[in-house]
């Protein structure tokens, strides 16, 4: 089993590699049966052992525990062993899932700290097969507790992680519909959520112009934020897509301050599990970028938001 550990990082670094392990180089392995995408997880599980199951956790799932064991533990490889069973449908391959975790030293039995059990601490994450959540929970059912242990790697000592399996989320947006307002391009949706637009014959605006499609139920987007989204865009001219994480296969993630003015709009002030209607002109776009090929383009994008890592779960030391 190939393992990439998380003991190799402090718990402020962990969200940066389960996101890079996540989001990044494409989307998981999904194709076959529902039935067979649980079961490579399943088999992608690592096994219990002698040093996960001396392990006792104090606390109820879902909120920050603590972890009884004699230290120092010794710890050979990595084990994963179920505390406590969830509910609901075994998790499958490319499934967004939201997690939380405690760590500790098992040198000493030292808490090291602990990561999203406040909303807005940790984006949703993509479960496969070949990634850490994988080989931790396997095919687990929300509402699902584990004790996993890593051994000491040449730079850390070995360490135990208490992780939650919150909940699985949407790949689209599931907030309530709203109205949508006249003369803006129209959108109409996929069984899976995929977006289609439809640019109006007419002149494009000189000013952005936001909609929100659905309204979600979640965090809000603060300046500065972090975000997971799926996205389509077409250009005002010829209504043709130039960008779509839907045709990528996987959510996007990346911070509000690093995409064109327009799109940063769409993003802050707006809740999780919305969907917003953007149309940006090039003064908002990339009508300063010389040369860009979009740079005299008005662009349309919706915009599904699916989750949210705040600023200061970020910068925290």
């Amino acid at each position: 089993m190939r393992i990439r550990s998380i003991a190799a990082l402090s718990v402020t670094a962990v969200s940066l590699l389960l996101l890079t392990s996540c989001s990044g180089g494409g989307a998981p392995d999904a194709t076959g049966s529902p039935s067979a995408q649980v079961a490579d997880l399943c088999d992608a599980a690592a096994p219990s052992g002698e040093a996960s199951e001396s392990v006792t956790v104090e606390g109820e799932p879902g909120a920050a525990s603590q972890a009884v064991f004699t230290a120092p533990l010794e710890i050979s490889e990595l084990q994963s062993t179920v505390v406590t069973e969830g509910e609901g449908d075994p998790v499958a391959a490319g499934e967004l899932v939201n997690i939380a975790f405690t760590a500790f030293s098992a040198d000493t039995g030292e808490e090291l700290g602990s990561l999203n059990y406040e909303p807005g601490q940790f984006l949703p994450q993509q479960i496969s097969a070949d990634n850490p959540i994988g080989q931790v929970l396997g095919c687990a059912t929300p509402g699902t507790r584990v004790v996993a242990t890593f051994p000491a790697t040449e730079t850390n000592g070995g360490e135990v992680y208490v992780f939650d399996f919150l909940e699985t989320v949407p790949d689209a947006a599931w907030g309530t519909e709203q109205p949508a307002p006249e003369g803006l391009p129209e959108v109409e949706l996929a069984e899976d959520g995929e977006p289609t637009i439809t640019v109006p014959d007419a002149d494009a605006p000189t000013a952005v112009e936001l909609a929100t499609l659905k309204q979600g139920d979640g965090e809000t987007v603060e300046p500065g934020d972090t975000v997971l989204v799926q996205y389509t865009g077409v250009k005002w001219s010829d209504n043709e897509v130039f960008d779509s994480s839907w045709e990528a296969g996987t959510p996007a993630s990346f911070q509000t301050t690093g995409v064109v003015d327009g799109f940063r709009q769409a993003l802050e002030g707006q809740t999780v599990g919305s969907q917003v209607l953007a149309v940006i002109p090039p003064e908002f776009g990339y009508g300063a970028v010389e040369g860009n090929e979009l740079q005299e383009e008005t662009l349309v994008f919706v915009v599904d938001i699916l989750g949210v890592q705040h600023v200061a779960a970020t910068t925290a030391p």
